[in-house]
């Protein structure tokens, strides 16, 4: 059942979902928490989508918060309020309201927001893409128990983990650090199988992916040992590379689906270890509402402290271009390291 609401107003609002679920025949509120999506047009279908499946897991309220860019300095200084009010089968297993904020009341969304929480229910933020520098000094994420942030989804990925770093409150997480939990299961796992002191590691992914990077600083945060940082043509996470000395464990996916896993004196062994939708990594995020202390440590470390092989050969045959360049001559062609074969998405 969908109510469309134009210049409306917060308690109306609530009118409306109280009428909506009396006309379906569910009077009680089930739902256990509310999650606020802060996106715009553009990325709201999908942002929607995601959380209405992530609800099935987690019953909710699920409020997307739209700011509307008004184009005129007389539309800006209008402030105007329309709702889409969603429930049963077009709202998943909760209820879907769909704000979008004209003019002026754009920089407020807070106080539209703040009346339309369930009561005594713990409240989650997730921006998509745009997320404020410091997500807990934020008007919406300073009414959330938990921010989810995408640090994929920013332009420049790992200037946005210095971000993260710098402005870290309980609370925050990452769903680039979600998208590698599978990884670091594994890993732990295979060093339970083969405890050995580890000696080295080298994490190899695509370049300006948020998740290699928080994976490589997760295990030199952890492990305390040098942690190489190199690149393939992905998809995403390709392989880890683990020196102990009981011999060397390694994690490779090439495909983005089925990876292997090989350690000293054991056969290779196949293991799922597939990339999973945004609805997935949502669902995963709402199980947990307290804060990450794991991830605060891990995003604390630093991309900077990596040794980051590649960007060391890349500055390399920079500074060859230059030098063959003052003195009139082709520099010679820099060898690539083969990559791997990128699967399709």
């Amino acid at each position: 059942m969908k109510i469309d609401l134009t210049e409306t107003t917060s308690s109306k609002i609530n009118q409306a979902l109280v009428s909506a679920r009396r006309a379906i025949g569910t009077p009680a509120i089930g739902m256990v928490l509310t999650l606020v999506i802060v996106t715009d047009e553009e990325n709201a279908y999908d942002a929607l989508k995601s959380a209405g499946d992530a609800s099935r897991e987690h019953p909710s309220r699920i409020i997307a918060v739209i700011k509307r860019v008004s184009r005129s300095p007389r539309a800006r200084r209008d402030a105007r309020l329309d709702a889409e009010v969603r429930v049963g089968s077009d709202a998943g297993t909760g209820e879907t309201v769909v704000l979008r904020l004209h003019g002026e009341l754009a920089n407020h969304a807070q106080s539209v927001v703040l009346p339309l929480l369930l009561p005594d229910a713990p409240v989650v933020v997730w921006w998509p893409e745009d997320a404020p520098a410091d997500a807990a000094k934020d008007p919406l994420g300073a009414l959330a128990q938990r921010r989810i942030t995408d640090g994929y989804s920013a332009e420049r990925p790992l200037d946005e983990l210095a971000v993260r770093a710098a402005t870290y409150s309980p609370g925050d997480t990452d769903l680039s650090w979600t998208r590698i939990t599978p990884w670091r299961s594994m890993l732990a796992a295979a060093l339970d199988q083969q405890p050995a002191q580890v000696i080295g590691v080298t994490v190899e992914g695509e370049s300006d992916n948020p998740s290699c990077e928080l994976l490589a600083m997760w295990l030199a945060d952890r492990l305390a040992v040098p942690v190489e940082r190199t690149y393939s043509g992905g998809p995403g996470l390709t392989a880890v590379r683990m020196e102990t000395k009981n011999g060397v464990i390694v994690l490779d996916r090439a495909d983005g689906s089925l990876a292997t896993l090989s350690m000293q004196g054991q056969p290779d062994r196949a293991v799922a270890l597939k990339r999973r939708d945004t609805a997935e990594l949502l669902a995963e995020e709402l199980r947990r509402l307290d804060p990450d202390n794991t991830y605060e440590s891990a995003v604390k470390f630093g991309v900077e402290k990596l040794h980051t092989g590649g960007e060391v050969k890349a500055a390399s045959a920079a500074s060859a271009e230059e030098k063959a360049a003052e003195g009139g001559q082709k520099a010679p062609a820099a060898k690539k390291a083969p990559a791997k074969k990128a699967a399709s998405k």
